[in-house]
């Protein structure tokens, strides 16, 4: 299985493995001891290889935590072809699936907000990867028609509510909604684009 480059090099094989692990325990460790207490270091340890290794492939523990989320968003099924037809509730159908990924580990989820938001090389690729994802989804979800104007608008909540989230001020489980009410107000004021 190739992996896509959620790490510093593509592996396969037991080198992929290697990394299976080194992500599972980096989800549990968060679970354990939390995000400000979470090191490389502990993180192989746990996943029972050494620091060398892990920083084979891992450059630091933002890095980490933004390949697990990463790895749970390329886990998400294919954007459905067949939505219902309103902008709206499509885009709260994609947006309750991505907060459906860390409503249940609020440890993972507030170690995303903070890993996301560094500026290290390695996390700034996989944050442009994910964000291609999920500009995607959500770009299908509006639908042809939408206004270029209207897709940002959208993406640019999605990313504000999903800081909300992931900070403890919105919770996961409303997500979907919030994201479903500002998409039908920015619709009503969007011209429909023109081909």
């Amino acid at each position: 299985m190739f992996m896509s480059e959620p790490i510093r090099q593509v592996v396969e094989g037991r080198r992929a493995d290697t990394v299976r692990r080194l992500l599972d325990a980096t989800v549990a460790e968060l679970r354990e001891v939390g995000f400000p207490a979470l090191t490389v270091r502990s993180v192989a340890r746990r996943a029972q290889v050494s620091p060398a290794t892990a920083y084979t492939y891992f450059s630091s523990k933002e890095h980490l935590v933004t390949a697990v989320f990463w790895k749970k968003v390329q886990a998400l099924p294919p954007a459905e072809r067949d939505r219902a037809g309103r902008p709206a509730e499509d885009v709260a159908a994609v947006v309750r699936a991505i907060a459906l990924l860390l409503v249940d580990e609020p440890e993972l989820a507030q170690a995303c907000t903070l890993a996301m938001l560094t500026d290290h090389e390695e996390v700034r690729r996989l944050r442009d990867q994910i964000g291609r994802e999920i500009y995607a989804r959500l770009a299908d979800a509006l639908g042809a028609d939408a206004d270029p104007p209207a897709e940002r608008a959208v993406l640019t909540a999605f990313v504000g509510a999903m800081v909300l989230a992931g900070s403890g001020h919105l919770p996961f489980a409303e997500v979907a909604d919030h994201l479903r009410e500002i998409t039908e107000t920015v619709l009503r004021r969007s011209p429909v684009k023109r081909r």
